[in-house]
């Protein structure tokens, strides 16, 4: 179904079940997960958030400026990407890091025809720090990637099998989509993405497909065009 897709995952996802840190038995699963899916044929693509270590928002709700703390944010997510691209080169699959802003030798700056090359010789990128820029998420920065690269959908990773009209963990009578349009998850208010991402992948025609990250398979899956998880689209 897909030949190229933009991966976003969250900080949380590398760490432990609080969150916070890092779990090193979640960071190999996910890049077994990653590797699999790379031999098998896709071009991946991944923008990874920061908050299992530093998230800007809470920083600045205890005292930190948002703009340092946006930017420590950033610096989280290069960490995270190193980590991750680590474990993913140990399953025997290249993965290069790239950062949107300079932060040679520790990672390659990004440049989308750079990162596109990369896709086509079957590495893994692993674009860290967000857009550059405070004031914006990583789900924006995923979006952007996306785009630039001309992925085939942006796949949301998380800890369930989709969108749910309420959380399935908290709520038991919570009904899952198999598929929305971008309005109908704006009106009803789901917290898919935030709506600076939206908007880019509404403008852009860019699906989003939110699916379990932890099923073992289900990116390759993906690959092969089962239907899982639920797809937003315009």
């Amino acid at each position: 179904m897909y030949k190229r897709v933009l991966l976003k995952l969250s900080g949380e996802s590398l760490g432990s079940r609080s969150g916070v840190g890092f779990n090193t038995e979640a960071l190999r699963g996910l890049a077994k997960e990653i590797a699999d899916a790379s031999r098998a044929g896709l071009q991946i693509g991944i923008v990874n958030g920061g908050g299992n270590i530093f998230r800007g928002v809470q920083g600045a709700e205890k005292g930190f400026d948002r703009v340092d703390g946006d930017k420590m944010g950033m610096l989280a997510t290069v960490i995270n990407a190193l980590a991750l691209s680590g474990f993913i080169k140990a399953e025997g699959v290249p993965a290069k890091v790239f950062t949107s802003v300079p932060m040679e030798p520790f990672a390659h700056y990004y440049m989308r025809d750079d990162a596109v090359a990369e896709l086509e010789k079957g590495t893994v990128v692993i674009i860290a720090g967000g857009t550059g820029n405070p004031f914006f998420t990583t789900d924006s920065g995923a979006a952007l990637r996306a785009l630039e690269i001309r992925a085939d959908a942006l796949l949301k990773g998380t800890r369930v099998d989709g969108v749910y009209t309420a959380d399935p963990e908290k709520d038991p009578t919570a009904v899952k989509y198999d598929e929305l349009t971008f309005d109908e998850a704006l009106s009803q208010n789901l917290k898919v993405m935030d709506r600076t991402a939206f908007a880019l992948c509404s403008d852009g025609d860019m699906p989003i497909l939110v699916f379990n990250m932890e099923t073992p398979g289900n990116l390759t899956r993906i690959l092969k065009g089962d239907k899982i998880g639920t797809v937003v689209h315009k």
